[in-house]
């Protein structure tokens, strides 16, 4: 259990970038830590005699029939795929976590085995935040983490620091987000926003079918939806002049008490970001948009567009994988609602960037596109964080979120509710691999209607 004591989820902020000691022992980097002031995840929860023996990442895939899961810009998705991250441990406690399978689950299997792997073994799981985080630990092989976004040096560790984290639950007997929570509560009651839109048309009644699918959530209890730009404008002759006025049939389809939330402009070729802010954004003030995330890339183009929103919020960061990466995003005013994921961050880094984000008085809304083992990592952070909105949920069709796991975490009117059940409170299904084994190769590929013209 934590100690009464523990310092308050805002202390010490500002001194977090000089308080680790990369290549130290985590005995030396605590020290550091509780010598400047600094809170961190574990910070008073005591430690067990604990020792990881292995770690072993699994690719998982599921693979539609049709090999048309969903679609957008100029390709389409085909398969599914999971990274299934264990660590297991000589109390036989064995921890599961993901880091996203954008980085390619194969690419992380192998980074994994080849880097991690040998850094971990005897380590204990108590010791999480100075052991497997990426931001800070040096690496086997004399380097530092690859900074780049979905880099397997970045998403492998995401995963390791999740799946300890459901460990240091179940060696303690208690959720995951209870641990992280300031005030050893937290509440697991979260609401939940459908993240679809990926799959209408705009050559085959992309309108109708995209009405139709907002139709489907609210009367499924959710009160929010999040939409994409759809399939290449270019190809269907769609120009923003004439996609705005489908977004004003969409509002008035939903009626005005659902929030619709508009994801990126970026890939529409010509759009410039004078016209986001001339036309763009007038319309989404005028229908009530909730948000509207990562609009155009740079960080200028974003505190532009943010600054024509005067009730509208502008979110954004999956792509940002350190505090100390999302920092200037959040310092300059570009963002009102903080998304880094935790596949690509780990639950500790992750957060950190929500105290930083709570400082400012920025929401913390964390990306989770993926399965369901992206999900249990992020719904743990949303239900420990003060600064919670909602939490993500695909929609698309995927048995990874749902069926690896004996008693999977579902939604019901529009609210999610967490297991209190130690660690993530969920247990895989035996043979998972078996029943989703992994297909190689990209997720992606090219749009036949699109390609054929």
């Amino acid at each position: 259990m934590r100690r009464t004591s523990r310092r308050s989820f805002m202390a010490g902020a500002a001194a977090a970038a000089g308080a680790f000691l990369p290549g130290c022992s985590p005995e030396a980097q605590r020290e550091a830590a509780d010598k400047a002031g600094v809170s961190y995840p574990s910070e008073g929860i005591k430690r067990e005699n604990i020792k990881i023996t292995d770690v072993k990442v699994t690719p998982l895939s599921y693979v539609d029939p049709k090999k048309n899961l969903w679609r957008t810009g100029s390709y389409i998705v085909w398969k599914s795929d999971a990274a299934l991250c264990r660590v297991f441990t000589d109390q036989g406690i064995v921890g599961i976590g993901e880091g996203t399978p954008y980085s390619g689950p194969d690419n992380i299997q192998k980074y994994t085995e080849e880097k991690i792997k040998p850094a971990l073994i005897g380590q204990n799981p108590f010791d999480v935040d100075f052991i497997a985080c990426a931001t800070l630990q040096p690496l086997p092989h004399g380097g530092r983490a690859d900074t780049a976004w979905n880099s397997p040096s970045i998403t492998a560790w995401a995963g390791v620091n999740n799946a300890l984290w459901d460990i240091i639950g179940k060696a303690k007997n208690m959720p995951v987000y209870k641990l992280l929570a300031a005030d050893g509560k937290g509440d697991p009651h979260i609401r939940i926003y459908a993240s679809g839109g990926v799959e209408h048309e705009w050559y085959n009644k992309g309108d109708q079918f995209l009405i139709e699918e907002a139709l489907r959530y609210k009367e499924a209890g959710y009160t929010a939806f999040k939409f994409r730009k759809g399939t290449d404008w270019a190809f269907s002759k769609l120009t923003l002049k004439s996609y705005m006025p489908l977004l004003r049939k969409l509002r008035e389809a939903v009626g005005p008490d659902m929030k619709l939330m508009h994801e990126s402009l970026g890939g529409v070729e010509g759009l410039t970001v004078e016209e986001v802010v001339r036309d763009f954004c007038p319309l989404l003030e005028e229908l009530k948009f909730h948000w509207l995330e990562q609009p155009l890339g740079g960080l200028e183009n974003y505190v532009k567009i943010n600054e024509a929103l005067k009730t509208v919020m502008l979110s954004g960061g999956e792509m940002n994988w350190s505090r100390f990466d999302i920092k200037p995003w959040i310092d300059s005013g570009a963002l009102d609602i903080v998304q880094t994921d935790t596949n690509n961050t780990g639950l500790s880094e992750n957060w950190h960037i929500a105290r930083m984000a709570h400082l400012k008085g920025k929401y913390h809304c964390p990306h989770n596109w993926h399965g369901g083992l992206t999900t249990i990592a992020n719904a743990h952070l949303v239900a420990a964080i003060p600064n919670r909105h909602m939490l993500e949920l695909n929609t698309t069709y995927n048995p990874l979120k749902e069926e690896i796991f004996k008693d999977p975490l579902v939604v019901k009117k529009g609210y999610m509710d967490l297991h209190d059940k130690p660690g993530y409170g969920v247990e895989l299904i035996p043979d998972v691999e078996k029943k989703f084994p992994w297909a190689p190769g990209s997720f992606q590929r090219p749009n036949p209607v699109i390609v054929k013209s």
